[in-house]
C-alpha cells in the first residue's frame, strides 16, 4: 500500500513537472503566433479601411472576426513547439536521462502532451467546425459594408466625393469629429433633369424620419438651380438653406453559403446527405469537409512528431529539430490545401486525396518516434544533424575572417 502510495505521488510530480514545461512555451508560442498574424493582417486592413472611406473603428472588428482563424492555424504549431521547447530542455538539461532512468519511459512522459493534445484538438474542432465558418462570413459582410457605404462613408476634406450616383460634394474644413463643415461646395442632378449647385460658408447634416432622407443645412451661401422648363438659371442668396438628399439604395449581403461559411454539420449534410444542388456542390463540400477533419486529426500525431525532434544526438545543441518542426507542419497544411483543391475540381477524389497524405505523414512521425523511442541510440534525425553541423562548418570557412589588430 506504501508503495503504491509513492508510485503515485511520483507519477503525479512528473505530471505536474510535464505540465509546467509544456505550457508556458505552448501559451507564448500560441500568443505570439496570433500577434504577428494581426498586425500582419492590420496594416492591410488600415489602408483597406481607409481607402474605402469608412470608420477606422471597424479595422479591429475586421480583426476580430480573423482571429478564429489564426487560431486554427496557430494552435497546432503552438502544440508542436510547446511540447518540442519542453523535451529539447530536459534533453539538454540531461533531465530526460534521469526521468528515464527511474523507469519513466517516452510512452509515460507522454501521457500530458496528449492530454494538452486532446484539450486542444476539441478546442480546434469547434473552432474549425462552427466558429470560423460564421467568423468569416461575419468578416466578408463587413468587406462588403465598407465598399457599398453602409458603414458610413467618410467625406475626404479637400477632394470631390462622389455620393450616390447624382451628387458631388467638396468640404474645405471639417471640426468638431465631422459634424462642423466649411468652405462647401455640393452639387445634385435629379431623375427629372433639374441640377443645383451650391457653395456654402457652413454646413450640417441633419437625420429625419425617413431613413432614406436626410437634411443638409446650408449657411450663409449662393444656389443656382436649373431645369429643362427654366428660360434662365433660378439664383439665391441665402442665410440658411435646408436641402433634402435622398441616399442611395445599399444592396443586402448575401447569404452564407460559401463552403468555408458552412459548419461541419451542414458540409456533411451536402456532401454525403443529399442536400447539395449539384454534384459539383456536393464534391466542394466533400473536400472541404475532409480537409478540416484531417487538420484536426493531425494533431494526435503532433506530441509525437515534438518529441522525435526534440531531442538532439548526445553533445549537440543544434535547433534543427525546431526549424523541421516547423517546415514539417506548414508543408503539410499546404499539402492539404492543395489536395483539397483537387478534391473539389473532381481530379482525384476527395477522400483520397486528403486522407492518402494524412496516412503518410503519420507513417513517417511513427518511424521517426520508433526509432527514437525503442531502438537503442536512436536518433531519426541524426543524419540531418551531421549534415547540417558540416554545411554551418562550410559557409563559416567562405565568410571572410576578420584578423586581429595588436
Amino acid at each position: 500500500m506504501v508503495l503504491g502510495r509513492r508510485k503515485l505521488r511520483k507519477a503525479s510530480l512528473i505530471d505536474r513537472y510535464m505540465a509546467r514545461s509544456i505550457a508556458v512555451p505552448l501559451l507564448g508560442t500560441l500568443l505570439l503566433a496570433a500577434m504577428l498574424l494581426v498586425l500582419e493582417k492590420m496594416l492591410r486592413l488600415f489602408d483597406f479601411v481607409v481607402n474605402a472611406g469608412g470608420p477606422v473603428s471597424v479595422v479591429w472588428r475586421m480583426l476580430a472576426n480573423l482571429l478564429p482563424e489564426y487560431f486554427s492555424l496557430g494552435i497546432p504549431i503552438g502544440l508542436m513547439l510547446g511540447i518540442l521547447l519542453a523535451f529539447r530542455k530536459l534533453a539538454l538539461s540531461s533531465e530526460l536521462d534521469a526521468l528515464r532512468g527511474v523507469g519513466a519511459s517516452y510512452g509515460r512522459l507522454l501521457k500530458v502532451p496528449y492530454i494538452f493534445a486532446g484539450i486542444l484538438l476539441i478546442v480546434n474542432l469547434l473552432i474549425v467546425g462552427w466558429v470560423e465558418p460564421y467568423s468569416r462570413y461575419r468578416y466578408e459582410g463587413l468587406r462588403f459594408d465598407l465598399r457599398s457605404g453602409a458603414l458610413g462613408a467618410a467625406i475626404k476634406v479637400g477632394e470631390f466625393n462622389q455620393l450616390g450616383k447624382r451628387m458631388t460634394l467638396r468640404i474645405d474644413r471639417s471640426a468638431d469629429s465631422g459634424t462642423q463643415l466649411g468652405g462647401i461646395f455640393i452639387a445634385l442632378n435629379d431623375k427629372s433633369g433639374t441640377q443645383i449647385s451650391a457653395t456654402a460658408q457652413e454646413g450640417r447634416f441633419f437625420a429625419t424620419d425617413d431613413p432614406d432622407t436626410i437634411i443638409f443645412r446650408l449657411k450663409r451661401g449662393r444656389l443656382v438651380q436649373d431645369a429643362p422648363n427654366y428660360p434662365t438659371p433660378r439664383t439665391l442668396a441665402f442665410d440658411s438653406y435646408d436641402l433634402p438628399i435622398n441616399l442611395p439604395a445599399v444592396d443586402q449581403f448575401r447569404k452564407r453559403g460559401e463552403q468555408e461559411e458552412l459548419f461541419l454539420h451542414e458540409l456533411l449534410a451536402k456532401g454525403y446527405g443529399g442536400a447539395a444542388r449539384t454534384a459539383e456542390e456536393a464534391l466542394a463540400a466533400r473536400a472541404n469537409f475532409n480537409f478540416r477533419i484531417v487538420e484536426v486529426v493531425m494533431m494526435l500525431m503532433l506530441p509525437l512528431l515534438a518529441v522525435a525532434l526534440a531531442v538532439p544526438p548526445k553533445r549537440s545543441t543544434s535547433s534543427l529539430g525546431i526549424f523541421l518542426s516547423i517546415v514539417i507542419v506548414v508543408t503539410y497544411h499546404k499539402v492539404n490545401q492543395y489536395a483539397e483543391q483537387m478534391g473539389a475540381q473532381g481530379r482525384v477524389t476527395p477522400e483520397i486525396a486528403l486522407w492518402v497524405p494524412l496516412l503518410l505523414f503519420a507513417g513517417l512521425i511513427f518511424w521517426m518516434y520508433h526509432v527514437l523511442a525503442h531502438r537503442p541510440g536512436g536518433q531519426p534525425i541524426g543524419t540531418l544533424e551531421r549534415s547540417f553541423a558540416k554545411l554551418v562548418k562550410a559557409v563559416r570557412r567562405l565568410l571572410p575572417r576578420q584578423e586581429m589588430r595588436a
